[in-house]
């Protein structure tokens, strides 16, 4: 009977995941300088950031997030804020001296990994958004909630899983070779991403209202 509209809600969500985002520069940036165990960390982290989305879209509390201008913008700047530490701390990498043809993973304990795609995916506005828009446009208020819980962990496992393909694409060996060949400058460049997304969120209401009339 909810077949059709798992089905919408699957399609809706694999376009959003696959757009490039805060989400997929942080896995990339921990798959690329600390390994495989690292990205897959991160991704999991990820996933289940998508729980925290889940869980306040369905208690309603998603609803008073977004009509609420002045708490919606204190998580956007929350999660600018965390962009910007992570950035500035992938900009003050240095050159390392590489003894194989394999660049070494950076230090990043299990715990930082997660953290850093948990917070980066729970903080994230837009997923706010998105998922506010999933639970009240495509889902119906009729969908018993046990279902509508059911799509929310779909949501959580297909992020995740969508993150570990990621992970491990960008963790291996060749592509590590390759991206090791530009140094610390690949953790600048990540650095510099991460911040410019970070602006994006704090610019983004300005430039949506325009500027306003002396």
């Amino acid at each position: 009977m909810y077949l059709n509209e798992f089905l919408l809600v699957a399609l809706v969500h694999l376009l959003a995941v696959m757009s490039p985002g805060p989400d997929f520069a942080v896995v990339i940036r921990n798959s690329v300088g600390a390994g495989r165990q690292a990205g897959l960390t991160t991704a999991l982290g990820v996933g289940c950031g998508i729980l925290v989305h889940v869980a306040y879209s369905l208690l309603g509390i998603g609803l008073i997030v977004s009509q609420s201008t002045w708490l919606f913008n204190l998580l956007k700047l929350a999660a600018a804020g965390y962009l910007f530490y992570l950035g500035v701390k992938a900009l003050r990498s240095r050159p390392q001296p590489l003894n194989s043809d394999v660049p070494a993973a950076s230090t990043l304990s299990s715990r930082k990994a997660f953290a850093n795609g948990f917070i980066t995916n729970g903080l994230n506005p837009k997923a706010t958004l998105f998922f506010l828009s999933l639970f009240t446009l495509i889902i119906s208020p009729l969908t018993p909630m046990g279902i509508q819980a059911f799509y929310g962990l779909y949501l959580a496992l297909a992020t995740a899983a969508w993150f570990c393909l990621v992970a491990l694409l960008f963790s291996h060996a060749r592509v590590r070779q390759g991206f090791g060949k530009l140094g610390h400058w690949f953790d600048r460049l990540m650095g510099t991403v991460l911040i410019g997304l970070g602006l994006h969120l704090v610019l983004s209401e300005w430039l949506k209202r325009g500027p306003q009339p002396l």
